[in-house]
């Protein structure tokens, strides 16, 4: 055994023993003088610790402390009774806290008596019940958050057991606190039972006993009496006192006199206030030479502390400033940079009344709408469209950016409109001549006062948000191919798999990678054929991937397991639908221009024979674009996709359809035929 451990036993064996053999006078002075310090100390100590868990050993420090206090008491009761003394302490308490009235010390006494039982020692046992009762139901909420954070990886094992332990302290600390803050009330109404057998014996002990006249006994004893209850209830304050500091301080970040100056000096700007009101009150009776300097105190007080704020201020932005220059140099604040936005949309600062709301601009809902027209057109879930303002643009113009690269550029008057001829010019209507950005149509500015002429003439007359709006929209449209990347393709995928899990399971990884899916879906929105039946396109590739991972047959084979849906694009409500066919030696020459390799086919024609499908297709073409109508150019399924390769370059708008991706149903006329 240590000797400490030694020393704590031989001490509560010793508090023990004072209950039953007399002490002598001085060690009770002794023992007197050691129970006010140990008291102190304790009070010192709560008001420096930062957690209830630093002093867990309050509990049963507070039995220990209130057990020696009676002990004490029980021999200083029997030396007043048996020889009318008890020490010098108790001799001086009773006589300088009274000031040599036994009425005064007697009442000081009682108010003693009366704080500490009824305030302190009653909110402390509220306190401490209220705080034992909530800590116990909230270890299972605590307990599942620790769990919680030890499954999403941001503790590992040895921090979740130290958290449990803290909290499974936390509820021992609390409950045994409720239970001890009884020891205090009971402490409390054993002093003043002890008083009143010290007052009432003693007097009766010194008549009987001690041969004193009544009032020497009565004057010997009650002073002994009080100065033994103040001894005993000075300490009992102390540790009461330190017992409600323990078990109210629960949001604290630090030690008491830390919260205290950093929280209740924190606004310097009150002190002022308050200094203020006591100067005002030197204007009243109280008078200025009480309340003045008290003034002055607090107002130079708060100055110093703003001076101290701005100070310390002024030191964490400099702190902030340097760590943000740190930054700057460390190679990791360049990877930022290297992010490119899928889709930018920036203007010069005429424009920014478009997409300031508190200018009436609707261009960030229009941008809404436009994602929410090609999910339902295209099948594809368009990226965030990131706008930004660009001083380097002219004041009108704007610039659409895919991955980083113009793709499209547009100017606009915001304060006139767009009008498009509707064939033939009406010379009354005038405006300044421009292209209408998205299809190129030639088109006129004009200003509010020759709209209604325009719509009178037949003119399409548009808004520029609307002009912005489509361009925009045509861009995505064209460009939808380079928006869908694996990742894109997985979060398809993912989709699909909430709904039918047996198809993706069977697809993906056996037959296809996402890598593969995802060609196949670039290439389908490459030529606007929209991707949104996801489970159609699956069954396809599903079907087919057993036998071929070249991307442009698989294509061919979804194109013609969406047949329906590609007639309905091109032929609605059951038109005739009218198409630019290839003719026989055509088909033929092209046919035998395909190469095979181990990377897959492709067509290798030479460049006279290029040069002639070129001119016979666009005259097909400009004479059903003049007839207005869309042109549409058939050809055998075995040829499709060599065809739509040689053109896609300078006839990217000219869809190429097979036999196979139409519906038999349909009515097909052909308006020419394209052939060598």
């Amino acid at each position: 055994m240590k000797p400490k451990d030694l020393i704590i036993i031989l001490g509560i064996i010793g508090i023990v023993l004072m209950m039953i053999i007399p002490v002598p006078i001085i060690l009770i002075d002794i023992l007197l003088i050691l129970n006010i310090s140990i008291a102190l100390m304790i009070l010192l100590v709560s008001m420096n610790t930062k957690e209830a868990l630093d002093f867990s050993i309050f509990p049963s420090l507070l039995l220990i402390t209130t057990l020696f206090r009676l002990a004490l008491s029980i021999s200083t009761t029997r030396s007043i009774l048996q020889n009318a003394e008890a020490g010098e302490v108790i001799a001086t308490f009773g006589s300088w806290v009274g000031g040599g009235e036994v009425v005064i010390g007697f009442i000081v006494f009682l108010i003693l008596v009366v704080v500490q039982f009824i305030v302190i020692t009653k909110g402390s046992e509220r306190v401490a019940e209220v705080a034992a009762r909530f800590t116990l139901d909230a270890m299972p909420g605590k307990q599942m958050s620790i769990d919680a954070d030890l499954n999403s990886g941001l503790i590992n094992e040895q921090q979740a057991k130290e958290r449990r332990s803290k909290i499974e302290r936390e509820a021992d600390f609390y409950g045994a606190m409720d239970g001890a803050m009884k020891f205090v009330k009971g402490d409390a109404i054993a002093t003043i039972i002890i008083l009143i057998i010290n007052l009432i014996g003693g007097f009766i002990v010194g008549m009987a006993m001690h041969g004193m006249p009544f009032a020497e006994s009565l004057q010997t004893f009650s002073i002994l009496t009080i100065g033994d209850g103040l001894v005993a209830q000075i300490p009992a304050l102390l540790i009461s006192t330190a017992a409600g500091l323990i078990v109210t301080r629960a949001a604290s970040d630090g030690n008491l006199s830390e919260d205290v100056t950093g929280q209740l000096l924190k606004y310097p700007k009150m002190l002022y206030v308050a200094a203020a009101t006591v100067a005002v009150l030197g204007l009243t009776p109280i008078g200025i030479l009480v309340t003045w300097p008290f003034a002055g105190l607090l107002a130079f007080g708060a100055y110093t502390m703003q001076k101290k704020m701005v100070k310390r201020q002024e030191q964490e932005d400099l702190l902030v400033e340097e760590q943000q220059i740190e930054e700057v140099r460390s190679p990791e604040s360049v990877i930022s940079l290297l992010q490119v936005d899928p889709i930018e949309f920036e203007f010069g600062y005429g424009l920014i009344p478009l997409a300031d709301t508190q200018q009436g601009g609707d261009l960030l809902d229009r941008i809404i709408m436009i994602r929410r027209q090609c999910a339902l057109e295209l099948g594809l879930v368009v990226p965030v469209i990131r706008i930004r303002d660009n001083i380097q643009l002219r004041p009108n113009e704007y610039v659409i950016k895919i991955k980083g690269n113009t793709v499209a550029r547009g100017d606009l008057l915001l304060n006139h409109y767009l009008a498009m001829s509707p064939g033939f010019d009406d010379d009354s209507v005038v405006g300044i001549e421009t292209t209408e950005p998205a299809f190129g149509l030639p088109a006129i500015w004009i200003d509010e006062a020759m709209k209604e002429r325009a719509e009178l003439s037949g003119y399409t007359v548009v808004d520029p948000p609307s002009v912005v709006a489509t361009h925009l929209t045509e861009i995505v449209k064209r460009h939808a191919h380079e928006l869908i990347g694996r990742q894109e393709a997985k979060m398809l995928v993912e989709n699909v798999k909430e709904s039918y899990p047996a198809l993706i399971e069977e697809l993906i990884p056996s037959i296809l990678t996402i890598g593969d899916v995802q060609k196949v879906l670039a290439k389908l929105l490459k030529e606007k054929v929209s991707i949104r039946d996801l489970v159609t396109i699956f069954e396809a590739l599903a079907d087919h991937g057993h036998y071929t991972k070249d991307p442009d047959i698989l294509t061919e084979y979804v194109r013609q397991a969406l047949s329906r849906q590609i007639t309905q694009q091109f032929a609605p409500g059951g038109d005739t639908l009218k198409v630019i066919t290839v003719g026989p030696q055509l088909e033929k020459k092209i046919a035998e221009s395909v190469q095979q390799t181990d990377q897959g086919s492709y067509i290798a024609l030479d460049p006279v024979s290029t040069q002639q499908i070129y001119h016979k297709l666009n005259e097909h073409v400009n004479r059903q674009i003049q007839s207005g109508q869309q042109p549409i150019v058939l050809a055998s399924p075995t040829i499709r996709m060599y065809l739509r390769q040689i053109i896609e370059r300078t006839m990217q708008e000219v869809p190429v359809l097979s036999y196979s991706e139409l519906e038999p149903s349909v009515e097909v006329q052909s308006v020419g035929v394209v052939n060598l």
